[in-house]
C-alpha cells in the first residue's frame, strides 16, 4: 500500500483490506448470534456503506434482507451538518427488526435522524451497525451496538468511502495525509 493522490489531496494507507474484512466478520458473527431466530432487515445508507453492507450481508449466517436509503450531509471533506433524505424507505418495517448499516458515524446527526424517521414506522427494534466510528466527534448520545472499528478524527476514503465521489473503489482505507 502506497500513498495515493485523489484530485487535490494525498492519502496514506491506514487500514488494509484483510483487517477490514476480519473486523466485518466479527460484527457479522455478533449480528448472527444476537438476531438468531429473527429475519432482520439491513437498511444500508448509500452511497458509502454499499461495500460494507455487501460484505456484511454475505458474512451473516442467519436469514436477513437488505434495502437502501440515501441521505446526504457531506461536501468535499466536511459534513454540512444538514441531513437531507434523498431516497426514502419503500419497505413496510412495521414489526421488523431493523439494522441501520452505515459506513461511518461521526457527529451522530445522520443516525439520530434515521432513528427518528424509522421510529414512526413501528419497527420491532432498531439497531445501529457501522464500519467506522469517530467517538470523539459524537454530538448526540447513540447506542451503537455493532462497531467494526473506532478511528481518530481524520478524513478517510476507500472501501466505499469517498472524496468528492472518488476513491470508493479502493480495497483498503486511506487517511488524508496532506493538503497538497
Amino acid at each position: 500500500m502506497n500513498k495515493i493522490k485523489i484530485k487535490d489531496k494525498v492519502f496514506r494507507p491506514s487500514i488494509p483490506e484483510e483487517e477490514i474484512l476480519r473486523r466485518v466478520k466479527v460484527v457479522a458473527d455478533n449480528i448472527s448470534k444476537d438476531m438468531a431466530g429473527k429475519n432482520p432487515l439491513l437498511l444500508a445508507v448509500l452511497n458509502g456503506s454499499f461495500v460494507f453492507a455487501a460484505d456484511l450481508m454475505r458474512m451473516i449466517t442467519i436469514p436477513c434482507e437488505i434495502s437502501f436509503v440515501k441521505l446526504a450531509s457531506y461536501q468535499g471533506t466536511t459534513s454540512t451538518g444538514k441531513v437531507k433524505e434523498v431516497i426514502g424507505i419503500n419497505e413496510d418495517i412495521s414489526g421488523r427488526d431493523v439494522i441501520i448499516v452505515e459506513d461511518i458515524v461521526e457527529s451522530g446527526m445522520t443516525m439520530k435522524r434515521m432513528i427518528e424517521t424509522l421510529g414512526t414506522r413501528n419497527p420491532a427494534s432498531i439497531h445501529i451497525c457501522t464500519l467506522l466510528l469517530k467517538p470523539d466527534k459524537l454530538k448526540v448520545p447513540l447506542d451503537i451496538e455493532y462497531v467494526a472499528m473506532r478511528i481518530p478524527n481524520d478524513f478517510i476514503l476507500g472501501y466505499g468511502l469517498d472524496y468528492d465521489q472518488q476513491g470508493r473503489n479502493l480495497r483498503d482505507i486511506y487517511t488524508l495525509d496532506s493538503e497538497e
